[in-house]
């Protein structure tokens, strides 16, 4: 059985609250307490190391353990600074230090993002008296060094790593266990809402959440969106808006339904062929099929319609979309025995600064639905 850890800005919080302890009773905690809020449980964090600056500043260290995650953060140190201040603000305010990633679609902020910053918030304000303030500033010393090994600059944070999450236990995405966990998770909402939302990962949920979507109607699926499709189909689902990053989702378009590059990866071939298919010109069907990246391709699609007044980014992504529909409903139909039930698979693909990008017609018409 897999083993879950707890996500980064679990460990930010309890670095914090430690931090907060010395300030106040100029003593070193061994282990905090952490109010998840998502789920509602408490979790215990051990403390490495705590240490004063100043009268107003003081310092703790902790360690990530996602568990059994095959997660690159795993045993990263994370510092908390935590100082007294004065002066207009709110209570508690949070920043990004040394290793926290910075938004290039948002003027430069730290990428601390929803549950971080109400998970810090909360917990912290409540061990403060009504006219105490204090600004928090959160550090990964190796944070900047790990990002070069993640997707953060497809979705425009650079520098570093980011505070993502809507909830404070940290999965293993990969495991047979997890799928488990996922299906389950499935079967529960199924049982409730004929309309359903498919989210590969953090950013999906946190987009969709923001948009309005109800988070009890939206399914974490990881890369296992085949087997996730098959059993949303035997549980009688209606409906299934898929909403994903297009670098991951487009892979559909092309029949892949397990998305870890690991096991395939056509995005380049599948972008190629849609803009082959709709006449776009040769040179330029060999730059996109060059591209290292899906958002590299994006780019230069979009910088051809800048330049000319043309309309491929939508052409090209409308024609991507509609046909991971098609695919889709083929990929179900092809699985289920009983026979079909779900009568509506729509598809969102937003960029990497995490704005819509294309609805397929159904997609559109679900999407209207839900928010």
């Amino acid at each position: 059985m897999s083993n879950s850890g707890y996500t980064l800005p679990v460990f930010a919080c309890a670095a914090a609250v430690a931090a907060l302890h010395w300030l106040r009773h100029h003593q070193s905690l061994q282990i905090t307490t952490v109010d998840l809020i998502e789920p509602a449980e408490i979790a215990e964090i051990p403390i490495e190391q705590v240490a004063g600056i100043s009268e107003n500043q003081a310092l703790a260290m902790t360690r990530s353990d996602p568990g059994d995650n095959l997660d690159l953060t795993k045993n990263t140190p994370i510092w908390a600074v935590v100082a007294w201040y004065e002066g207009d603000g709110a209570a508690v305010i949070i920043q990004g230090g040394e290793g926290i990633g910075k938004q290039l679609n948002g003027e430069g902020k730290a990428a601390i993002y929803g549950y971080a910053q109400r998970l810090l918030t909360e917990n912290l304000q409540r061990l403060l008296a009504p006219t105490e303030k204090i600004k928090v500033t959160i550090i990964l010393p190796e944070g900047r060094s790990l990002a070069i090994r993640t997707s953060n600059s497809a979705f425009g944070v650079v520098e570093g790593l980011s505070l993502l999450g809507t909830t404070g236990i940290s999965q293993p995405l990969s495991t047979p266990d997890q799928l488990s966990a996922f299906r389950a998770d499935l079967a529960a909402k199924a049982s409730q809402f004929p309309t359903l939302v498919f989210c590969i990962g953090e950013n999906g949920l946190d987009l969709a959440q923001k948009l309005g979507i109800n988070p009890a109607q939206m399914v974490k699926t990881a890369n296992w969106l085949g087997p996730m499709l098959v059993a949303a189909d035997v549980l009688g689902v209606k409906e299934i808006l898929l909403f994903g990053y297009h670098g991951k989702l487009m892979k559909l378009a092309g029949g892949i339904f397990h998305t870890h590059h690991h096991l395939a990866d056509g995005r380049r071939e599948i972008l190629t062929a849609h803009c082959a298919m709709l006449g776009l010109n040769s040179p330029d069907i060999q730059t996109v099929f060059q591209s290292p990246t899906a958002e590299t391709a994006l780019k230069h699609l979009r910088s051809l319609d800048s330049n000319t007044g043309s309309n491929w980014v939508n052409q090209v992504y409308n024609s991507i979309a509609e046909t991971i529909d098609t695919r889709t409903q083929a990929y179900m139909d092809s699985h289920n025995e009983q026979g079909k039930t779900i009568i509506a698979c729509g598809s969102v693909l937003f960029d990497r600064d995490r704005q819509i990008l294309v609805k397929s017609k159904t997609g559109c018409m679900l999407l209207a639905k839900l928010c």
